[in-house]
Parts: C-alpha cells; sequence; structure tokens
C-alpha cells in the first residue's frame, strides 16, 4: 500500500536534512533545474563538489603530462580518441548498466543504481541527484580513457586522455544540467539535446540515451521523436522497479524511506506539500 502524498514528503524532507548537515555552502539547500535561471546553474555548477574534483584532476593530469610529455601527435591522437569513443561508452553504459533490470536485485549493488539512476529518473530536475557520484565516475573516466591513451603515448599519452576524459566529462554534466533547467537554449543543436534528453526522463525511457550525441541511438535503433510512440511508458519514472517488483526485492525501497513513488515528481502528494519542498 502506497503511503500518502504528505508522509512521502516527510520522509524526503528528513532525508534532505540529515544529508545537509554533511553539505558545504551553497550545497545545504537542495537545488531543482526546474526553479532555476542559467546564472542560478554557473553559481552552483563550479561549487558542487564533483565538478571541482574533475577540474583539479584534470590539472594534476596537465601537471604529470608536463614531466612525462608525449609527442604533438601522440597527445592529439589520445585526446580525439577519447573524444570520439565517449559517446559510444555513455550510450553503453546508460543503457545496459544504469537502464539495467539487475542491479537492484543484488543486495549490495541496489545502492549504487539508487544513486546513480533511479533516483535522477525519481526526480530529474533535483540537481544533486543529477551530478554522477565521484566512487562510480571516476574509476569508469580512468578505465575508459587512461589505457587508451598509455598505448598511444606511454605516461603523456595517459596523462592527456585523462585529462581530456575528464573535461569531457564536465561538458556532458553542464548539458545535462541546461536540458533540465528552465531555459530554453539558444543554440538549435543544444535546444534539440534538450527535446530528446526531455522524452528520455518524461515520455519513454527506453530510448534517446545519448546526452550530448544521438549517433548511437540512430545506429543502435533507440532514437525516436515523441510522435512515434504516442503511448507514455508507464515506468518512465522508475525504471520498472515497480511496488510488485519491490516486494521480491525490496533494498531500494528500503532505501528510499519504505516508499516506490510513481507519477510526475510535481504532482505527487498533495499540492499543500509539494508548495513545500524545499527550492534553489
Amino acid at each position: 500500500m502506497f503511503p500518502s502524498g504528505a508522509a512521502a514528503f516527510f520522509v524526503e524532507d528528513k532525508v534532505r536534512h540529515v544529508s545537509s548537515k554533511v553539505k558545504p555552502g551553497i550545497w545545504r539547500r537542495s537545488h531543482y533545474l526546474d526553479r532555476m535561471t542559467l546564472k542560478d546553474l554557473w553559481v552552483a555548477y563550479f561549487q558542487y563538489p564533483a565538478i571541482i574534483a574533475y577540474l583539479g584532476l584534470a590539472a594534476a593530469s596537465m601537471v604529470l603530462f608536463a614531466y612525462h610529455p608525449a609527442t604533438l601527435l601522440e597527445t592529439a591522437a589520445s585526446a580525439a580518441l577519447v573524444v570520439v569513443l565517449y559517446p559510444l561508452v555513455w550510450y553503453c553504459l546508460h543503457r545496459w548498466v544504469l537502464h539495467s533490470n539487475w542491479m537492484f536485485k543484488v543486495p549490495f549493488l541496489a545502492s549504487t543504481w539508487k544513486r546513480i539512476h533511479y533516483d535522477h529518473h525519481q526526480d530529474p530536475n533535483h540537481l544533486e541527484v543529477l551530478f554522477g557520484a565521484l566512487h562510480t565516475t571516476l574509476p569508469t573516466i580512468a578505465l575508459v580513457t587512461a589505457p587508451v591513451g598509455y598505448a598511444i603515448g606511454g605516461i603523456g599519452g595517459a596523462a592527456a586522455a585523462l585529462a581530456t576524459g575528464l573535461l569531457t566529462t564536465c561538458v556532458y554534466e553542464f548539458v545535462h544540467c541546461i536540458q533540465h533547467l528552465a531555459y530554453k537554449p539558444k543554440s538549435k543543436l543544444i535546444a534539440e539535446m534538450k527535446k530528446r534528453h526531455m522524452a528520455h526522463h518524461f515520455h519513454d525511457e527506453s530510448g534517446n540515451y545519448g546526452i550530448t550525441s544521438y549517433l548511437w541511438d540512430r545506429v543502435l535503433g533507440t532514437f525516436y521523436d515523441r510522435p512515434e510512440r504516442p503511448k507514455k511508458s508507464p515506468t518512465v519514472f522508475n525504471l520498472g522497479y515497480t511496488e510488485e517488483v519491490a516486494v521480491r526485492y525490496p533494498w531500494v525501497k528500503k532505501l528510499s524511506g519504505g516508499i516506490v513513488a510513481t507519477g510526475h515528481p510535481r504532482k505527487r502528494g498533495d499540492n499543500s506539500a509539494s508548495h513545500e519542498r524545499e527550492a534553489a
């Protein structure tokens, strides 16, 4: 039996209150991109710990490169290959890991799946959840980029590839934020990306897996326009983790305060409760 909307929001607020005690500065309160301006995003983006970490590690990689330089050709090849591979790697991870139906079935992976993607689909505009968790993103970036660069240009190539991967991740994260922001991009290209990504989050999650490129969606048959799929997916906000599934695999539900939320995040519960939610 589902708890009332007011009860659901009470649990959410308690969780946020506890977690806010360990967040520095601006991140002591929650931020929702559909209630933020572009200026708000710029301010929040460069204060988020993960972004600071990516930029700091990219700088450290450049220092390492200075001590162990690769040739110009090796450096360019390492960086270029990372830029080319990145959309494919993201597509594969997004489709077959983040949208998998196996991670929540494994007790020790349930919390990871919840953090890295389930929570994002539960409330797509919640900024703190949108950003990737460092303990999952950093190892992935390093494993994908450093070996490629090392094979091309040794330590210098690895450093160049890693720096490229980290900076590309920063670009991906910012474009991802723009896609959820209450803002109409002036660029037609970014506006088109936003349109596809909004369909992924609010219409049908089984397609449009790209962020800055939908090439692999086209190649692998998951690219779509909303008119091509007139029926909205019933699992677009829960990724198939329903109340029935939670009976057999309860770990994500337990970590979510005993709630399996359904429906649009801004339309859940009583209107009075939704107005009480903390926003940027």
